[in-house]
């Protein structure tokens, strides 16, 4: 099947010549396959793409995009479900390309281009030892995760993944390469930590590291018909969790093909007690006869990818979430009948807790806003087949309607959906969004970055 070719930005000969990665327009080589992003529902054709080799590759691009007046778009690992690191028509910034890391042990940093993935430095971080706290799926990209939070594994002993951001490299819309950190362009560091891709493209991250080789993970998988027990178990034991110990609870189909809807509690923790780690968790292995009791002492590389089987690459996605302060008995309820209603094999629905120290920093301290002990409630809609868009994407809407009188305004950036904008956008900023607002007048007055969870300089 031939794909339609739409139109292509031209450029001038002394811009494709200086540039040292390669440009690819519509009907050209890669282009198809540079185009798409994990999200399978998106479907967009840029008038052109620049995979970028080198910051000045990237700046380059942004001047493109600015003088033109075009749509401009940023691409890491293209992991948002929301689909915005693709255009439609406009110009495409793809750092794929741009994947080199150094880890300094001796320093206790890792710093990582923008194109990297987890996978990449989760690999590279534990050759030394050590680790920096990332998310829950391996093959997402550190730059939209990193400038989104970043809850993860590690979270309640080591904060969120911007908490232990030391410095970034940004092209901002005049096309100038700035330095943020605590001492240079302080504002602009401290939006970029939860204010999404709105400021800029961070073309290289600098991250704390913490000595961490293996932890105790894994996942124990129990009957669908003991699903409620579950919940009501799981959230019993987080409400007095330890640091070390992060648990997310699912119910889902398991992924070997069977069919079998089950519910899991997948747990990660990262104590230095391997004792006190065993005794933390096992009330979560004796809920009931699980089916399954896949938790060992694994390193800590291996866990974060364990879920990553749960979220194939072009499947179909669309999703809704909210932070909740507690799990009441008619949240749980209402997730289990829902789940059990869903048209999909391939939905996950999830219960991730916010807890430890990455809930002990100050709200008004990062541009993260949710900085209290409780839960986010994820409805991640997925299916294969265009032909079930409408079903899946009726059920993930409807379950959240359902879930809406019991769950709080605050939002996610990482986790919206395409069609979550104008309040909600607000609901995710909360109380650092006129904040934010004031560093993007200063950094992107005209909102070149719009295509996110865009906050309006306007």
């Amino acid at each position: 099947m031939t794909e339609t070719v739409g139109p292509t930005i031209d450029v001038p000969e002394t811009f494709a010549s200086a540039f040292r990665g390669s440009l690819v327009r519509p009907g050209e080589g890669d282009y198809d396959e540079t185009r798409r992003v994990h999200n399978g529902l998106i479907d967009k054709r840029p008038g052109l793409i620049a995979r970028c080799a080198t910051t000045e590759d990237v700046v380059a691009a942004v001047n493109l995009a600015r003088d033109r007046g075009v749509e401009l778009s940023v691409r890491g690992g293209g992991h948002s479900v929301a689909g915005r690191a693709v255009t439609e028509g406009g110009l495409m910034v793809d750092l794929s390309l741009m994947r080199s890391f150094h880890v300094d042990p001796a320093a206790g940093t890792a710093s990582a281009e923008g194109g990297v993935t987890w996978r990449q430095l989760d690999e590279a971080t534990h050759e030394h030892g050590l680790m920096t706290p990332g998310g829950v799926v391996s093959s997402t990209g550190i730059a939209g995760l990193t400038l989104g939070g970043g809850l993860g594994w590690t979270q309640g002993r080591f904060g969120l993944t911007i908490d232990n951001l030391l410095a970034a490299e940004v092209v901002a819309a005049d096309g100038a390469v700035l330095t943020a950190s605590k001492t240079e362009h302080p504002d602009l560091f401290w939006a970029l930590r939860g204010g999404g891709g709105n400021f800029g493209v961070v073309t290289r991250f600098t991250y704390r590291t913490h000595p961490l080789d293996t932890v105790l993970g894994g996942t124990v998988v129990y009957p669908v018909a003991d699903a409620l027990r579950v919940l009501e178990t799981y959230r019993d034991v987080t409400a007095h969790a330890p640091d070390e110990l992060s648990v997310q609870a699912a119910l889902f189909c398991v992924p070997d093909g069977s069919g079998t809807r089950a519910a899991g509690l997948s747990v990660c923790h990262c104590g230095d007690d391997p004792t006190e780690a065993e005794r933390a968790v096992e009330p979560l292995r004796q809920v009931t006869t699980p089916l399954r009791d896949l938790v060992a002492r694994i390193p800590y590389p291996v866990k974060n990818s364990q879920t990553d089987v749960m979220f194939p690459r072009r499947a179909r996605n669309y999703w809704k979430q909210a932070f909740v302060d507690r799990l009441t008995d008619d949240i749980l309820e209402t997730l289990v009948d829902a789940r059990a209603a869903c048209p999909s094999d391939m939905t996950v629905v999830v219960v991730e807790q916010v807890h430890g120290a990455a809930t002990r920093v100050p709200v008004e301290a990062t541009a993260f806003p949710y900085r209290k002990e409780g839960y986010a409630v994820l409805l991640c809609g997925q299916w294969l087949d265009p032909a079930d868009d409408e079903a899946n994407i009726a059920w993930t809407r409807t379950t959240y309607q359902r879930l809406a009188p019991h769950l709080g305004t605050r939002r996610y950036v990482n986790y919206m959906s395409a069609d979550d904008a104008g309040p909600e956008v607000a609901q995710a900023y909360g109380p650092n969004y006129a904040r934010l607002r004031e560093a993007k007048r200063r950094y992107d007055p005209a909102n070149l970055f719009r295509l996110n969870q865009n906050i309006d300089p306007a």
